[in-house]
């Protein structure tokens, strides 16, 4: 099921005479002592607007409740004053001294402000954009915050809703020179970017029993072909006779049997030499297997494919980009079901790479589905490997639903992190402590699953040290633990909507681009 998208595109009118449905101004809040008066500031962006207004806008906002808090949009019927019916102010905060709003907050206003238009066809953002350096940036903040920021779910519901107003068509961006070369190509990425982004939200928000492991495998094959990748899907049968036997383990107990996915794009110059895997956990439903897990939120488990959905959609977006590396993705694919045929506490598992796993808790099923996937990749070779996934509670209670938990190399741990910090996806490194892998000893197996004492202390820390039976020496690894991050139970903020988050598309994005660029 595909979303309706939005459109961009770059306009260099006069703001005040756009012929659109609304137009989107930025609005800051003052500090010191005029903030004790209630004062609020235009951002850059909005003069023609002021002006047409005679210098009232201000204060007329201050009326209708205007702070200037981040994320806060005020709309305000213009009367004829310009020509879009609705200004919509939208709050970036203090002004910055002396630069612009920082990126993450203009992709929060953007996302925000086109959100709360939702029924206006066609919006302008005449936001703060600046004319140095942090130019691209800037634009492709507010870019990409007006895509995800427009996402609606298609949803399954039967009957016309008169309260549910369609998200916006079209997005139009004001900059001063529309036909600037470089802003053209942000627009364009922004464009590809966005869409992975929308891409796995579908993925991830649609009803379990329409995506299990098949379905999903051929759903993600399908586009995967028509973006001009090369697809390996392995089915049950292969996934056995290939001795993957983490994947075959955790998906024999469903009717719906496992896949493992493999997308490979190979740049037509040849490339760096460099070869990245990206490797993206795909359980389409846990319940916990034999060891079940609380009925309580448990529906929200359609979302523990969330890593296979962003390496997919990162795929496709990688083949519209071209970057000059070769990058190959792995989505081991299973649901994991209580069934007389599933996989018990207690039982032996060879693994893909000859390990012998010794299962204490089925519930933790995605580092052996991902363990497969990333001993298979290591072996087709590659020089990089970032694995991202669902996988621990731990992960939010250490760092809480918008901070990703990264462990493996240090040095390709602090990559992603200042990938993450550079597209709005935080994300921090953890330690791999011998403690914690000192616990993981099986007396039977050459490792336990979790914590051989079933002690949760560690818990995110146990999934790092397991994932890393499962890298070569020679291969440095990043494991991106997204279990707060990919899903968003709340109410819509910033250009989160609710459900499922598309992260860490743009991260892997700008992970791969780094690696094209810097080796």
């Amino acid at each position: 099921m595909t979303s309706p998208g939005t459109t961009l595109r770059l306009v260099d009118t006069d703001p005040a005479e756009l012929a659109v449905d609304a137009i989107v101004i930025g609005l800051h809040s003052h500090t010191g002592e005029q903030a004790a008066t209630g004062g609020l500031l235009l951002a850059s962006g909005a003069e023609s607007i002021a002006v047409a207004f005679d210098g009232k806008l201000t204060e007329t906002l201050a009326l209708l409740g205007a702070t200037g808090g981040p994320g806060e949009v005020i709309k305000l019927a213009t009367l004829g004053t310009v020509t879009a019916p609705v200004i919509a102010a939208v709050g970036l905060g203090p002004e910055p001294t002396g630069a612009a709003p920082a990126p993450e907050t203009l992709r929060r206003a953007a996302g925000a402000a086109v959100r709360a238009l939702a029924g206006a066809p066609r919006v302008a953002l005449a936001l703060p954009l600046p004319d140095d350096a942090d130019a691209p940036a800037a634009l492709r903040a507010v870019a990409e915050g007006a895509l995800l920021g427009g996402y609606r779910f298609a949803g399954y519901k039967t009957r016309p809703q008169p309260t549910r107003r369609e998200p916006v068509a079209e997005v139009l961006v004001a900059v001063p020179d529309a036909g600037d070369a470089g802003a053209q190509a942000e627009i364009a990425r922004a464009q590809v970017v966005g869409g992975a982004v929308r891409r796995t939200r579908d993925w991830v928000n649609t009803a379990p029993n329409e995506l299990r492991p098949p379905s999903f495998a051929d759903s993600v094959a399908d586009a995967a072909r028509e973006a001009g990748l090369t697809v390996e899907v392995l089915d049950e049968t292969a996934l056995v006779a290939g001795g993957y036997g983490g994947i075959v383990a955790v998906g024999q107990g469903s009717e719906a049997p496992p896949r493992l996915v493999k997308l490979s794009y190979t740049p037509a110059d040849g490339g760096n030499g460099k070869r990245v895997a990206l490797v993206g956990k795909g359980i389409t439903f846990d319940t916990g297997g034999i060891s079940i897990k609380p009925a309580q939120g448990m529906w929200e488990m359609k979302s523990d494919m969330g890593g296979a959905a962003a390496v997919a959609a990162t795929m496709l977006a990688v083949a519209a980009l071209k970057p000059s590396v070769a990058v190959t993705g792995y989505l081991p694919m299973a649901e994991n079901m209580p069934s007389g045929r599933s996989y018990r506490p207690g039982d032996v598992i060879s693994m893909y790479n000859g390990k012998k796993v010794e299962v204490l808790n089925t519930d933790a099923e995605g580092r052996m589905v991902l363990g497969d996937a990333m001993a298979r990749a290591c072996e087709d070779g590659c020089d990089y490997l970032f694995e991202t996934s669902t996988l621990t509670g731990g992960q939010v209670v250490a760092l809480g639903k918008r901070i990703a938990g990264v462990m493996g190399t240090p040095e390709l741990c602090e990559r992603v992190k200042v990938a993450g910090d550079a597209v709005g996806e935080p994300a921090w490194p953890m330690p791999l402590p011998d403690d914690v892998r000192k616990g993981m000893d099986s007396e039977v197996a050459d490792i336990s699953q979790v914590n051989a004492g079933m002690d949760r202390a560690g818990h995110m820390l146990q999934g790092g040290v397991f994932l890393r039976e499962f890298v070569t020496d020679d291969v440095a690894w990043a494991h991106i633990d997204i279990a707060g991050p990919s899903y968003h139970s709340g109410e819509p903020t910033g250009y989160w909507t609710k459900g499922g988050t598309g992260v860490p598309v743009r991260t892997l994005v700008e992970l791969v681009q780094d690696v094209a660029a810097n080796g």
